[in-house]
């Protein structure tokens, strides 16, 4: 009779050790460097999810901001004639409206990432980080995708970019982050809470409406400025159409210190808030 004999042990260098630490600390990044191959092959499957058996395929990364430009150009420039100066309208939209899209995009991926990825939470433990940060990631891609659009219509319009455009990786930073910061918030929410999902999208509608998106920040009273500008996104979107467009929108000023102090104080308070919710992820989603 043979007798079987026990597999070898792996070496060291290939073995992965993962356990969740303190309620009460920051997440680390040594486990999240240790998994970046794993991160890598969830964006990469958040992609290729996204536009499975589509027929336009990643062209709807382009579609969507398109359409809703002409929709938008109709109701607020021709129906309720909404000023924007010598910039023409669908410029000034989709300025602001590229990463407001990408905004909505990050901020839904990360709010939704823990729930939809329960099986895998439930079977084995890794950094949990690693769904949020890839959904970020991916809408990032969908936004690179979508400039060419933003560029057809600046040369259609023969409107020049502003040398201000070195200071557009900022704003994209800064939107990147704030869908993460509070999007950490909302994945934590979501796994207890399924109403998050019904509120999700009823939220980003009245938060584009406080954003200067489809208007001029000028057209906004005097009185409720220091409550509007409590929304990160308001400055971010009136910088991006000054990186661009030079005449249009708010140059950096105490206004962007003001949005990243409240971009820093959501990620700090969201990772804190995470971090103290993994222990119960896997029993609860």
């Amino acid at each position: 009779m043979q007798t079987l004999k026990p597999p070898a042990s792996l070496p060291d260098t290939q073995i992965r050790h993962f356990q969740p630490g303190s309620r009460l600390e920051m997440p680390s990044l040594k486990p999240l460097w240790e998994s970046r191959e794993l991160l890598y092959f969830f964006v990469l499957r958040e992609l290729k999810v996204r536009y499975k058996q589509t027929i336009f395929g990643w062209s709807w990364a382009i579609l969507q901001p398109l359409f809703t430009m002409i929709v938008f150009t109709l109701v607020f420039s021709i129906i309720a004639r909404v000023p924007t100066g010598e910039i023409p309208y669908p410029v000034f939209m989709l300025t602001g409206l590229l990463l407001w899209q990408f905004f909505t995009a990050a901020f839904r991926r990360c709010s939704g990432s823990l729930v939809e990825n329960g099986h895998l939470i439930r079977k084995v433990y890794f950094p949990r980080l690693v769904f949020p940060i890839s959904g970020n990631i991916s809408c990032l891609v969908d936004f690179i995708i979508s400039l060419p659009l933003l560029v057809v219509v600046l040369a259609f319009y023969r409107v020049m970019p502003s040398p201000n455009l070195v200071w557009v990786p900022v704003f994209v930073l800064i939107t990147m982050l704030t869908a993460f910061g509070f999007g950490l918030w909302l994945s934590a929410l979501h796994v207890r809470f399924r109403d998050v999902g019904f509120m999700l999208p009823f939220l980003l509608q009245i938060w584009m409406y406080a954003t200067p998106v489809a208007y001029p920040y000028e057209l906004v009273p005097e009185w409720i400025r220091p409550l509007y500008n409590l929304n990160p996104m308001v400055g971010v979107i009136d910088g991006m159409r000054w990186a661009l467009l030079g005449n249009s929108g708010r140059p950096p000023d105490v206004w962007l210190l003001y949005s990243s102090l409240v971009v820093i104080v959501a990620l700090t308070g969201g990772l804190i808030f995470f971090r103290r919710m993994e222990n119960e992820f896997a029993d609860v989603v």
